[in-house]
């Protein structure tokens, strides 16, 4: 209990902060070519061999991916219970969609070469289409919402209402600043797979992939720095409004909260964060760079840059705040006032010390026995055993 007593309940918050960054991140950069390349089979693979090509670059570690996703959700549920409650809530028929959408990925990938019908195989090809595509989208376009601030508010006894019907709860979602931000992400997952698709793929189904990477490199670049733009001229930011503690309880009611002329006074206070969205800007030319001249481990490394930069930048721009309120400021979610208790947060900090480096070291050996090119070879004399 000493080292309990060393880790205050500030440096805790920070720390679990720092970890819902780190496995938000480590989702996109794995997770994320999953839907990235899903997103690309009907256009990077013109006959059926070279579309299972490219299911089978990420055949063999789609499932094992997806564990981020898992411990993303994991986190928040234990870390940051209101953050859960409020978002899963606010967030409920988005969320089902996306889920959904990954309840079909699997099905898709099990079931599309039972049969050796076109018309069977192609239905499932497009299944697998929308269970890339959609949750990129949906994912940038819940960051959008959240940047805009949420329109929800705690009652008196902290109860969580949030406001409209239940369908606005899902179109209202789909505001013109979420939707570009939908594309910031559906383009740099698309991007993100196609360099994986260059790196697993020969052939055909890597040109293909290589063009179709180049225009979604130049995409989600334009479209982030549009949406930079548009967040320092065109919406309002939040701050914490006179005295406040760090190391108090977690009652957003506590806290006083109003709204700013843009979200970019961040940088005027911390200059250093502007690293960030240089490196989504930078990574994604690189790539794009990368792209063109055909080179492969490079250019995925520096994709996976852009990503850690794109994502990085929101929660630096935002931070301490988690979850906005754009009804009620003073309901708003930060990393001080949404928090498990000190105790939680350090006995899960004792779990992920242990088991974060077995999750990661595993991981990187799985990607290293199954490392090398997929090509037609591999799929025409295993046919029956690959996806």
């Amino acid at each position: 209990m000493i080292l309990h007593e060393l880790l205050s309940y500030e440096l805790l918050r920070i720390i679990w902060w720092l970890l819902l960054g780190v496995l938000l991140i480590g989702f996109a950069v794995t997770d994320g070519f999953d839907m990235g390349v899903g997103a690309l089979i009907p256009f990077v693979g013109k006959s059926d061999v070279e579309r299972r090509i490219a299911i089978n670059t990420v055949g063999p570690v789609w499932e094992g991916n997806q564990v981020w996703f898992i411990l993303g959700g994991g986190a928040i549920f234990a870390a940051w219970p209101p953050l859960y409650a409020v978002s899963f809530s606010g967030f409920y028929l988005a969320m089902f969609v996306v889920l959904a959408s990954f309840i079909v990925r699997p099905v898709a990938f099990k079931y599309r070469s039972k049969r050796d019908d076109a018309t069977w195989r192609n239905a499932w090809d497009w299944a697998l289409f929308a269970s890339g595509a959609v949750p990129a989208l949906l994912f940038g376009v819940a960051v959008g919402n959240v940047i805009q601030g949420v329109p929800f508010h705690f009652t008196a006894d902290l109860h969580s209402v949030y406001e409209g019907a239940w369908y606005t709860k899902f179109f209202g979602l789909l505001n013109p600043f979420a939707l570009l931000s939908g594309v910031v992400s559906l383009s740099m997952l698309i991007m993100h797979g196609a360099v994986w698709l260059t790196v697993k793929a020969e052939g055909s189904v890597q040109g293909r992939a290589r063009a179709i990477g180049s225009v979604a490199a130049l995409v989600a670049v334009i479209a982030y720095a549009l949406a930079g733009v548009w967040m320092a001229y065109g919406i309002e930011g939040f701050r914490i409004a006179g005295h406040y503690v760090t190391d108090g309880p977690s009652n957003p009611l506590y806290f006083q909260v109003e709204r700013t002329a843009s979200w970019f006074t961040a940088y005027g206070e911390r200059p250093w964060i502007a690293i960030a969205p240089l490196l989504g800007i930078g990574g994604g030319l690189l790539t794009f760079l990368g792209l063109r001249a055909r080179r492969e481990v490079s250019t995925l490394i520096v994709s996976k840059l852009a990503i850690l930069g794109v994502i990085a930048s929101v929660g630096l721009t935002m931070f301490p705040f988690i979850m906005p309120s754009s009804s009620d400021p003073k309901s708003s979610l930060m990393v001080w006032n949404s928090s498990s208790s000190h105790l939680t947060l350090f006995i899960m900090l004792v779990c992920a010390v242990i088991f974060m480096p077995i999750i990661l070291a595993y991981t990187a050996w799985v990607y290293k026995v199954l490392w090398g090119k997929v090509t037609d070879k591999d799929i025409t004399e295993h046919s029956h055993s690959v996806y």
